[in-house]
């Protein structure tokens, strides 16, 4: 006499089990590795200061910002032959779409805006980082949120020579000065290289260091200036 299977059956618990853990796991395991972050304030907390976000630069707005399309699982989860990855300066396309990060350690020159004068070398910063990043695929690692809902994060772009950090890059070639504001300022434990890059740069009279005394103005002097 064949026995009767009910829902109670030690069977059919076992294999309700498993089906749940499957779901539950998988979910767990999109939710924490597979799915897109659309903006810097999505961006979970367990994210800051210890994981990296791949994707890829649609555009350049400044000469330390940008903004990133996440592309979780990269080329591997189908990104660029599976599933369509954005062109860049897309704006109105990607609105809502793109995290906005603000690299950090470095201050660029400030270009003109709100009827303010564009500080030397500010366009050359800008120009560069396009140059150096736009339309690249690269990882950012969150350290925290500004006042303007941009991530500021270390930023590594492979080049043919390794993985370069974009900050000290900037810093090296004399397009950006180490971060002076005492708010907000984030290293990832390398304030002593860019300072030393800085001083590299300083010596060399590259970039914005080529500037007689008299016309040279830090990024955060000149801020200081127009704030006040």
């Amino acid at each position: 006499m064949s026995r009767e299977v009910t829902l109670y059956h030690p069977l059919v618990l076992l294999y309700g089990l498993g089906t749940s853990v499957t779901i539950i796991g998988g979910y767990s395991l999109y939710h924490r590795y597979f799915r897109r972050i659309k903006r810097a304030i999505e961006i979970p907390s367990y994210y800051f200061r210890k994981r990296f976000i791949y994707g890829k630069v649609t555009s350049v707005g400044d000469g330390d910002n940008f903004h990133l399309y996440h592309l979780p699982g990269g080329f591997l989860s189908g990104w660029g032959w599976l599933r369509k990855v954005p062109e860049i300066n897309r704006f109105k396309e990607l609105k809502g779409e793109t995290i906005a990060v603000r690299i950090c350690g470095a201050d660029a020159p400030e270009r003109a805006h709100f009827g303010r004068p564009a500080q030397p070398f500010s366009e050359e910063a800008l120009i560069w980082l396009r140059q150096y990043i736009l339309g690249r695929w690269l990882y950012i690692k969150p350290l925290h949120l500004d006042q303007y809902q941009r991530v500021v994060a270390k930023v590594l772009v492979l080049k043919w020579t390794g993985f370069k950090d974009v900050s000290e890059e900037m810093i090296k070639i004399g397009l950006a000065t180490v971060y002076e504001a005492k708010a907000g300022a984030e290293f990832d434990g390398k304030e002593s290289i860019y300072r030393k890059r800085q001083t590299k740069a300083q010596k060399k009279k590259l970039g914005m260091w080529s500037l007689n005394k008299k016309d040279l103005q830090t990024p955060r002097e000149y801020k200081n200036k127009y704030n006040n």
